[in-house]
């Protein structure tokens, strides 16, 4: 009858993320990601991903600004 659906684990909600940001996502993956993802997962990713992208940043201009 009603099958538990299976939780993707973390590192795929991460992948999911990154792409996300990029910009590269199929609307068939969004589809099925949002099946499968678990929302906390993707708050947690995206977090990660900000903090890694600001301080990627944050790098850059103290590389190139003296």
């Amino acid at each position: 009858m009603n099958e538990p659906r299976k939780q993707a684990s973390f590192l795929y909600s991460l992948k999911a993320v990154i792409w996300s940001f990029t910009g590269l996502r199929r609307k068939s993956d969004f589809d099925t990601d949002s099946a499968k993802l678990n929302p906390v997962h993707i708050v947690i990713a995206g977090l990660l991903a900000v903090a890694c992208l600001v301080g990627i940043l944050i790098t850059i201009v103290s590389l190139v600004v003296p």
